[in-house]
């Protein structure tokens, strides 16, 4: 089986040989089929040879219209059959599908493929179409290796020979340029300005927050949608015209946590979320019938239980910083990952050398597109169709790692707490945030490092602080600085 195991993972790292064609690059192809292969792995259907069979020979021919199409040969229309499980139909049943290929380039393929088998294409929708050729760069003057007047400040970075060695130039350039100091310097001023200009906005929307909430029981009303503070007033100032005009639906909501988000419906947290870009009428459509959204979030600790349960009582959590999805989506996900588990162990046991429990681990469990991979606080991620052979194959790897990863969070977590106080006193910022992408670790580095300068850091008093990965003085006045800063 573990010869099965690596012959369909070399399958799968042949789906990605196209990525140099057509501006996909590895990773991209590689998210944007992971959900196509999960669907078809022959580990699915170990107990239905026929399926297998099929799914095995057609993944054969795929593979090798790849490699043609990656090599820019000729290559001949193809009909590919596969057997999927049918989503609605938990029980063994299967739907066959052809995929017809006759494209010429990577991106249409992938968008085929995923079409056939009813699966999103909005990750590959997102990714830039190829740009056209840029025009030939225009041909230099020759010169002379022993003229004097030779070097790179007149030669163009298109330049075919030295083009390379301009460009490496402009870069390292451009990152000198760009140290802490300097940059503040710059854009100190006109962040304080935009912040105290800013101030008569936020205390508006404080009060806006603090009306409603009182008006309707609400617990919290909490903006997710970036960093956009007018828009989050005009969403506070609709809710509220909408309250006046159907105050009646709205005794719902007391008690409850309201989040202005990218889509509308019951989170996993149980939070009600509206879509800061749609109309009222969707949002009271939301309110009227959340009592059948609870239901389905209170079935959520059931399905978290079934798969904690067939993985030897595993906690299954969410991560902090979680992608934002609907809890009926989040049930579809449990029932499937849950599906696969136990189709892994009708055919066979855990590895021996696997504990008799694994409470001390975490799963997170993500949509079809997410990714497989041990988290910075030492979660196990998995995406909901990923088979069960892959997901223990990938545990019995990670285990060790994701123990350490748990124990160094744990003690980040505090320190970062304790360092994040001491900035915000000692620099005498007004508030200090970090992006969902920055671990404790980095925050830690980050704010010791901030603390070490404070006396060449002046130009940081008064300021709304954000740690990311970039420079940027954002429409509020808030300051965004990488957690990898040079002074």
């Amino acid at each position: 089986m573990l010869c099965n195991i690596g012959k369909w993972a070399i399958l799968q790292q042949k789906f990605v040989v196209f990525a140099n064609v057509r501006h996909m690059t590895t990773t991209e192809v590689s998210t944007a089929l992971r959900p196509f292969y999960f669907s078809v792995h022959p580990d699915l259907f170990g107990q239905h040879p026929n399926q297998r069979s099929i799914n095995e020979n057609s993944l054969k021919q795929l593979s090798s219209f790849i490699e043609s199409l990656q090599s820019r040969k000729a290559v001949k229309p193809c009909s590919l059959k596969f057997y999927l499980r049918d989503k609605k139909n938990m029980q063994n049943t299967f739907r066959l599908i052809t995929i017809y290929l006759n494209e010429k380039d990577v991106r249409t393929t992938v968008l085929t493929i995923l079409k056939s088998c009813d699966l999103s294409t909005a990750y590959v929708d997102k990714i830039p179409k190829a740009p056209s050729p840029p025009p030939p760069p225009p041909k230099q003057p020759f010169r002379n290796a022993h003229d004097e007047n030779v070097g790179f400040t007149n030669i163009n970075e298109n330049d075919p020979i030295f083009g390379a060695f301009v460009l490496k130039r402009k870069i390292k350039e451009a990152k000198d340029s760009f140290t802490l100091k300097k940059w503040l310097e710059k854009n100190y001023s006109g962040a304080l300005e935009l912040s105290r200009s800013h101030q008569p906005l936020r205390e508006e929307i404080a009060r806006l927050q603090k009306t409603i909430a009182e008006r309707l029981g609400l617990v919290d009303i909490r903006w997710d949608c970036g960093w956009n503070e007018k828009h989050f007033k005009g969403c506070l100032q609709s809710l509220q015209a909408m309250t006046d005009q159907n105050p009646e639906p709205m005794h719902v909501l007391k008690g409850r946590i309201l989040v202005f988000a990218p889509f509308t419906g019951l989170s996993l947290d149980g939070h009600v979320m509206l879509n800061s870009g749609e109309v009222r009428h969707n949002w009271l459509d939301l309110i009227k019938n959340l009592r059948k959204y609870d239901q389905v979030y209170h079935r959520i600790p059931s399905f978290e239980k079934a798969l904690s349960q067939v993985l030897l009582d595993i906690q299954v959590v969410r991560r902090k910083f979680m992608p934002k999805i609907l809890a009926g989506e989040y049930e579809k996900n449990l029932q499937q990952l849950t599906t696969n588990v136990s189709d892994y162990l009708s055919r066979r046991s855990f590895p021996q050398h696997w504990p008799s429990s694994l409470n001390q681990y975490e799963i997170v469990v993500e949509t079809e597109a997410g990714p497989l991979m041990v988290s910075p606080t030492g979660q196990f991620i998995a995406p909901s169709s990923c088979p069960g052979t892959l997901l223990v194959s990938f545990i019995s790897e990670h285990m060790a790692e994701a123990v350490q990863r748990m124990g160094d969070y744990k003690r980040h977590k505090y320190v970062e707490r304790s360092v994040h106080k001491q900035c915000v006193d000692e620099l005498y910022l007004s508030a200090l945030h970090k992006g969902d992408n920055v671990t404790p670790d980095l925050m830690i580095k980050c704010c010791e490092k901030l603390l070490h300068h404070k006396h060449d850091l002046q130009n940081l008093k008064h300021i709304h602080l954000n740690i990311t990965n970039y420079y940027s003085v954002l429409a509020d006045g808030t300051v965004c600085i990488p957690w990898n800063w040079n002074l």
